[in-house]
């Protein structure tokens, strides 16, 4: 049977799908649980949309998913469903019901079945200070990062533009993952479990860079292509 757990980055933060026949649902949120603890860093602080389609969640049961994402600096802020006890449930406790933008997002991820890719998110515009964008996949930025902001990727992260902010590629602990910018200076770089402060020498003519991880270690390159 398919995981009935699927956790995706959309614009507003993650979206975490729960299928209506997934399963008991203390169960469930004792999996969700172990898998945001396999990888930590990359879901702390990360806002949280939840979409349990049909499924009917009772007051006791939405609280204890948001205790188990509170406990990892987590916060539920939307929960998705065609369900009157969910919906009730939700607005009881203050959360949106409504999400927009997630189903153009996921649409957006899909991928043609003869291509070999990833699926990530594309962000159209400057991230501003104290922005914080999170995908499991690749993240593509038309614009500036500035300082103040952060990107957490579980694959690759290109800036078209400027970057002085922090960014996370392969969080997941992909070492393959890359990180490219037409203006490198950020505040720190890591690449999986590798981390890169910014250069000393910022009076640098700006060039399109390249970060891999190489022989254990960050390395900046030029980027031709």
């Amino acid at each position: 049977m398919d995981d009935p757990i699927a956790i995706k980055g959309i614009r507003e933060g993650l979206l975490l799908t729960i299928r209506p026949d997934g399963g008991e649902w203390m169960e469930l949120t004792n999996k969700l649980a172990a898998r945001i603890d396999q990888q930590p860093a990359f879901f702390k602080g990360a806002r949280v949309a939840l979409d349990v389609g049909s499924r009917p969640v009772r007051p006791h049961e939405m609280d204890s998913l948001k205790l188990a994402l509170g406990k990892r600096e987590m916060k539920l802020w939307a929960v998705i469903s065609n369900s009157a006890t969910t919906t009730a449930t939700a607005l009881n406790l203050g959360l949106e019901t409504t999400l927009v933008h997630s189903q153009e997002q996921m649409e957006a991820a899909e991928t043609d079945p003869e291509e070999q890719g990833t699926a990530g998110i594309l962000i159209d515009h400057t991230l501003r200070n104290g922005r914080t964008i999170r995908n499991t996949g690749n993240v593509v930025v038309i614009g500036d990062v500035n300082p103040g902001a952060e990107i957490i990727a579980g694959g690759n992260v290109v800036i078209w533009g400027k970057l002085r902010g922090r960014v996370h590629a392969g969080a997941g602990g992909d070492e393959n993952a890359v990180i490219c910018a037409l203006d490198l200076a950020p505040t720190q770089l890591r690449i999986a479990n590798f981390i890169s402060m910014a250069p000393e020498d910022k009076r640098r003519k700006p060039r399109p860079e390249i970060v891999s991880v190489r022989q254990g270690r960050i390395i900046t390159e030029h980027w031709n292509e």
